[in-house]
């Protein structure tokens, strides 16, 4: 049985979840982070030594953790023939490639808007560090933007675990406050053929909390 330790409001769990549901695989998901607290534990620092979240565990005696390490795990252990993660290198690493882009490029402006505008009180956030936050996720949009122009998904003409990474974070960006977003139609269509799956409505398309 496959277990998934985190808060489903995580995006770093969405990305997990989603691609389980995709697969149809079953699994257990169990809050923890955040107002659950529980990431601090022995235990789970075992699985986690940030005490950050998701962490996966299955038959009791394996984890592991870092969210797009998790995804890759899952389809090479359990969906190794599925088109979400290509067995070509060359598009195996072109997909690994834009899912590292999502960690080290989007993951740390995103983050800044996302908990200043919606986790933040609006009396303690810094107006300067969202205005910065913006202005840097929106130049990566951008870059996803112009290859969208010409592709359906990010790694090519159907979905991956490229789009996987990014699923999350583009559901927060068209629905954060943020104020004189910048026109980005190539994305803004890619993200309207994301809400066509069951799966990414479920788990990523929800409210922002």
């Amino acid at each position: 049985m496959i277990r998934i330790w985190g808060r489903a409001t995580s995006s770093n769990v969405m990305k997990v979840t989603w691609l389980l549901d995709e697969l149809g695989l079953s699994y257990e998901r169990r809050d923890v982070g955040g107002p659950f607290g529980g990431t601090a534990t022995p235990e789970y620092r075992a699985m986690q030594p940030l005490g950050l979240v998701p962490a996966l565990e299955e038959d009791g005696d394996f984890s592991l953790f870092e969210s797009n390490t998790i995804l890759r795990y899952i389809c090479n252990a359990h969906a190794p023939a599925t088109s979400l993660y290509p067995a070509g290198p060359r598009l195996r690493a072109k997909v690994e490639a834009w899912m590292d882009f999502q960690q080290t490029a989007l993951n740390p402006p995103a983050s800044v808007v996302f908990q200043g505008l919606i986790r933040t009180p609006p009396e303690r956030r810094d107006g300067a560090a969202i205005a910065a936050g913006i202005k840097a996720a929106a130049a990566i949009w951008a870059i996803l933007d112009a290859r969208l122009a010409r592709l359906a998904y990010v790694a090519g003409d159907s979905p991956t675990l490229a789009d996987i990474a990014f699923g999350p974070h583009v559901h927060r960006w068209f629905n954060m406050p943020v104020e004189e977003r910048p026109a980005a139609p190539n994305l803004r269509a890619w993200y309207e053929r994301l809400l066509t799956r069951p799966a990414y409505r479920t788990h990523c398309a929800v409210a922002l909390v």
